[in-house]
């Protein structure tokens, strides 16, 4: 009897050894579950291009070219771990293309809404040139996962194979050879940028979106202005970008706005006059540079101002974004703050900054 109770005994020490245990590793769940993913930055990373954009002429074979803007802006939002190590990534390109006829007038759409690379999915068509079958959306959705995981160091180590001017690094590492055959370097580049600039975040940060809108709306072809001075053409594409991060409830963790307001500048003849190879800052990246102070009421630059709309935002569920109350100051500010913490600090429209954010939101993963 004494035997068989000194064998319950230990029967129910191991048990509540082993349920302590279980225990211990509830609570270490439990403390993994208080740090959300694991996200502890957020970034956003971008890089310009106006290298693609032509003159008027003709080809070698003698056929008219017609004037073209083109502006690529790689865009990359990514969340690091505390080992800077990415957690989460979207990439995506704006490749926006502002055509003029051979009277230097512009023929794009000025009010349309332009898409991306990744939203114009199957539409871009690049699987039809593709070795591999792949659209562009689909192979930089494998680049993004090979990513994950890893420090921004180790991605720039990717091994890469020069495949011709316009593929100078393609990767070459067994896991992509079969699934990515676009040149990376640029989106490496944001990647790192994105590191660079990234933001501490609060505890609890469940996901991370990106979201943008692009616009030609201040295109203009050759004319005179209302003085009868001439207006050379200009092609000028505006990219807001919007790196979310979001809680459980969906609240806004944190938020990083940009501009890209690019301009590809023509002389009276049709040839472009801006720097193809220069390297183009957005607004945040202009700072004091981009000279708005000049003209603001509250004597705030755009990048001072933007940095109070982002605080405002944290905090707040999209629905609550989205119901500040603006008021319409002109045709260029459509959308002002109107809100008792933002009237003496932020007189830029918020439109596209808020409708980004939605976006973000809404593709948040």
């Amino acid at each position: 009897m004494k035997k068989l109770l000194s064998v319950s005994l230990v029967l129910v020490l191991v048990v509540g050894l082993l349920a302590g245990c279980g225990g211990g590793n509830n609570n270490d769940s439990g403390s993994s579950a208080d740090e959300g993913t694991g996200i502890v930055k957020l970034g956003i990373g971008q890089n310009t291009s106006i290298a693609k954009s032509k003159d008027l002429g003709v080809d070698a074979e003698g056929k008219e070219v017609l004037p073209l803007g083109q502006v690529d802006t790689v865009i990359v939002a990514a969340a690091f771990d505390k080992d800077g190590k990415v957690v989460k990534v979207t990439i995506d390109n704006a490749q926006t293309k502002v055509k003029f006829d051979k009277d230097l007038q512009v023929t794009s759409d000025k009010a349309a809404e332009y898409k991306t690379k990744v939203e114009l999915g199957d539409e871009y068509g690049m699987i039809k040139a593709s070795s591999i079958k792949k659209e562009w959306y689909q192979q930089i959705a494998e680049l993004e996962k090979w990513m994950i995981g890893k420090t921004v160091e180790e991605v720039k180590a990717m091994k890469t194979v020069n495949k011709d001017a316009t593929h100078p690094a393609v990767p070459d590492v067994a896991e992509l050879t079969s699934l990515v055959t676009v040149s990376i370097q640029d989106y490496v580049a944001a990647l790192e940028e994105a590191y660079t600039n990234a933001v501490d975040l609060k505890k609890g940060t469940e996901k991370i979106g990106l979201g943008h809108v692009v616009s030609i709306a201040k295109s203009k072809g050759l004319g005179k202005d209302k003085d009868g001075k001439e207006v050379t053409p200009l092609a000028q594409v505006d990219t807001v970008m919007v790196a979310g991060a979001f809680d459980k409830d969906g609240k806004v963790v944190s938020t990083i706005i940009d501009n890209a307001q690019t301009k590809v500048t023509y002389d009276n003849t049709g040839k472009v006059t801006a720097d193809k190879a220069a390297e183009y800052k957005t607004k945040v990246e202009l700072g004091d540079e981009y000279g708005m102070i000049k003209a603001s009421s509250i004597k705030k630059e755009w990048y001072q101002q933007i940095a109070e709309l982002e605080k405002w935002m944290a905090g707040k569920t999209m629905e609550e974004v989205k119901a500040m109350k603006t008021v319409n100051k002109d045709e260029s500010h459509p959308a002002v703050p109107d809100v008792a913490e933002l009237t003496s600090l932020v007189t830029v429209s918020v439109q596209d900054y808020i409708a980004s954010l939605d976006e973000a939101y809404q593709k948040a993963k």
